[in-house]
């Protein structure tokens, strides 16, 4: 991608232009802003660094690059975490400037920073990239700072300290200081004090003389002042102010002097606003939607505070449109859903999208963001899962869409938009993770490559411990590690793995999750995670792998009294439907009970089961068996304290195999729910206006990568509040 670079003149945003290179992207141009007055070295800034902006201008010349600069005309007013367009403030500025760069080089596509640390900073670069149209590149986001500072000084990043204030750093000994000589006093005041080596709590500031990127030439500071802006005993606060520089030639001393060769553009970006850039509306096609609206289809599960609600449509020739219309009508009825209920999409937590076509996912993304936008969701955007299943197989349509739903605004979204080596990147409406309630639900996670987003080529394999590697920086983001917190991973293998290398995925799952473990300080507590490989058609980008874990973080202000339940029984009757108990039935049960809260359950139906069932063939082999799932089910949450009102989700994967539409599998279902609460006078289930289950039709599914031998696999999550 063509960059445009914004620096500081720091040492962060000049070593990300040589990471940028190092990834194959081209810097066009370089972007900076600075205050009005030239005199002022330092504003009351909590988004720029300006010290030392003076020198900046000849940053064009050492980079034979051209040089956009503005001067800050806001202010920090908009200070919450996540940035919403604010008139006045000091990130418009940054809009201004970007936007006149963009429309003097339209082909740039990228925006490069030197964010280490700091979200608020992240997140503002990332909106404004967002209403641009631009592509957010922090390839230093998250990176261990010991290492971080090494490896600039190692690739040649030549900076002098312009500012500090912290213990341990004095203006008067440190300022003008090289950055390679002051390493080891930052890792001895990390030792006694605590303090980020690279700068990242407002330690220092530094000023970048030259780096591998300055082929021109290089800067030499002549003279300078120091500043002191607090004279505090402790922690004193200083600037240098650069009064004289030059810059020193680089390269065959026999050719033209810099001043002889034709002068970079540096352009001063005037002005007071960018190019207006609407926000995208949804207006899908009524007729379309009108067209459809009788094969839509509905579930929601009658937890009231946090319940998922599903939308499908059952298909016909007559009635057969294609994906963008489809998925229009799924999402246009699950939104009037939630507005029914005085909900909107800022509520949900989660979205599964299926689609029938996997090659159509720009089609399915391109519907999806008219519907779903940041600023339909101040609190966050839902994390999401996409996945390609035999829907029309199963007599659907072509979309398919479950939400997650919570009636509150307590929940924690982690979204990173910017490309880095952290993790990959969520570049649209939909997040890496939600936190609510104490469960992590994380977004599907590909074999990706952060830095490059591109997929690893060695096989299945190689994919799947990517994704595993993406998945745990995530949970570090929380505080937490898939080896010790996940109560449940959900592994989608595409049909395109070879079934040699499939029988190889449980295995190396294992190993890198006690690598894992064995790597972490002791950790009490420690979940036993149940696993379910399911065998789909295909993956975004081709993938063969996806892994979409879900984890259980303990709050802060919660006790580890209540342990890990995973085999306790209460005593009781929990014989109905037909079925009394047998010492077999819980081989086909794998729960994890959780702090006495939550309750995830996924119940396995093979062939073998079918068969210790004695059932006969057909249609009233079906029924008895989706009795047997309910009866499980329901005996699974009562010797737990649970009941069908503290369930959030229950998804029923079936393999195609089974030769059934979902519409008459869910009459089955829903027969076999009402006869349970029939047998309970109604009290057990609701009043069941909707099926509170969705089906999912897969190719196959299993406990174990090896056994995709499920006819039937339910997934249930209860949670208590």
């Amino acid at each position: 991608m063509k960059v445009v670079a914004l620096v500081s003149g720091g040492k962060d945003s000049c070593y990300v232009m040589m990471k940028c290179i190092q990834y194959g992207h081209e810097i066009v141009a370089l972007a900076n802003l600075l205050p009005v007055d030239d005199s002022v070295d330092e504003l009351d800034s909590y988004m720029y660094q300006t010290v030392g902006h003076q020198i900046i201008v000849s940053y064009a010349e050492c980079m034979n690059v051209p040089l956009f600069r503005r001067r800050i005309r806001g202010s920090s007013r908009h200070q919450k975490l996540s940035y919403q367009k604010t008139p006045d403030d000091e990130v418009e500025d940054l809009f201004v400037l970007l936007s006149e760069v963009k429309r003097q080089i339209p082909s740039i596509t990228a925006v490069s920073s030197g964010a280490i640390a700091s979200d608020y900073q992240r997140l503002r670069v990332e909106s404004i990239c967002s209403r641009l149209g631009l592509v957010s590149l922090a390839f230093l986001w998250k990176q261990d700072q010991t290492l971080l500072l090494q490896e600039m000084i190692a690739n040649g990043i030549k900076a002098i300290l312009v500012k500090v204030a912290a213990i341990g750093l004095d203006p008067s000994k440190h300022l003008g200081k090289d950055l390679a000589f002051m390493e080891p006093y930052f890792l001895k005041l990390k030792e006694l004090y605590g303090s980020n080596v690279c700068g990242e709590g407002g330690e220092y500031e530094t000023l970048t003389l030259d780096c591998p990127l300055f082929t021109n030439a290089r800067i030499v500071l002549d003279e300078f002042q120091v500043v002191l802006h607090s004279p505090d005993s402790i922690a004193p606060v200083g600037v240098l102010h650069p009064t004289t520089f030059h810059l020193e030639k680089k390269g065959n001393p026999d050719s033209d002097s810099l001043e002889e060769k034709e002068p970079v553009l540096v352009f001063e970006v005037q002005g007071d606003g960018g190019p207006n850039t609407p926000e995208s509306t949804h207006q899908p096609d009524n007729g379309t939607v009108e067209h459809t609206r009788n094969r839509v289809s509905l579930s929601k599960t009658g937890k009231e505070n946090t319940f998922s609600i599903c939308c499908w449509l059952e298909d016909s020739s007559e009635s057969s449109t294609g994906l963008k219309e489809d998925l229009e009508t799924v999402l246009t009825e699950i939104e009037s859903q939630l507005l029914k209920q005085g909900f909107n999409w800022q509520n949900v937590l989660y979205i599964h999208l299926y689609i029938s076509d996997m090659s159509e996912f720009a089609v399915a993304n391109e519907t999806y963001v008219k519907f779903i936008t940041h600023e339909k969701c101040p609190f966050g955007v839902p994390s999401r899962s996409t996945i390609e299943l035999p829907l029309v197989q199963a007599g659907l349509g072509k979309a398919y869409v479950e939400v997650l739903v919570a009636n509150d605004q307590t929940k924690r979204v982690l979204h990173v938009q910017s490309i880095s080596s952290w993790a990959p990147s969520c570049i649209g409406p939909y997040s890496q993770a939600t936190l609510h309630k104490g469960v992590l639900h994380m977004a599907g996670q590909l074999g990706l490559d952060p830095p490059t987003m591109n997929l690893r080529n060695e096989g299945a394999v190689a994919e799947l411990k990517q994704a595993l590697t993406n998945s745990e920086a995530i949970a570090e983001a929380f505080r937490c590690s898939i080896s010790s917190s996940a109560i449940l991973f959900v592994v989608f293998c595409s049909a395109r793995v070879e079934q040699s290398e499939r029988h190889q995925l449980h295995e190396k799952f294992v190993s890198f999750l006690d690598l894992a473990k064995s790597s972490r300080t002791r950790v009490s507590n420690v979940l036993d995670p149940i696993f379910l490989y399911i065998l789909v058609p295909d993956l975004p980008k081709r993938a063969l792998v996806e892994v979409k874990p879900v984890l259980y973080v303990q709050e802060d202000s919660e006790t580890d009294d209540d342990e890990t339940r995973q085999d306790q029984l209460a005593e009781g009757d929990y014989s109905c439907l037909g079925y009394k108990p047998e010492k077999w039935h819980q081989d086909c049960v794998q729960k994890r009970v959780v702090d006495g809260k939550l309750c995830v359950t996924v119940l396995s139906i093979s062939a073998e089961v079918m068969k210790k069932l004695h059932e006969s063939s057909g249609e009233e082999q079906l029924e008895r068996v989706t009795r047997f799932c309910v009866y499980l089910l329901n005996k699974t949450l009562s010797e737990n304290s649970f009941t069908w009102q503290d369930t959030t989700s229950l998804r029923i994967h079936f393999s195609t195999s089974l030769g059934v539409s979902v519409k008459r599998l869910s009459n089955i279902f829903e027969t076999a729910f009402k006869k349970l609460n029939e047998m309970s006078h109604g009290g057990r289930v609701g009043d069941l206006k909707e099926p509170i289950f969705n089906l999912v039709p897969v190719l196959a599914a299993g406990n174990s990568s090896g056994s995709l031998d499920n006819i039937i696999t339910c997934e249930l999550f209860s949670l208590r509040s």
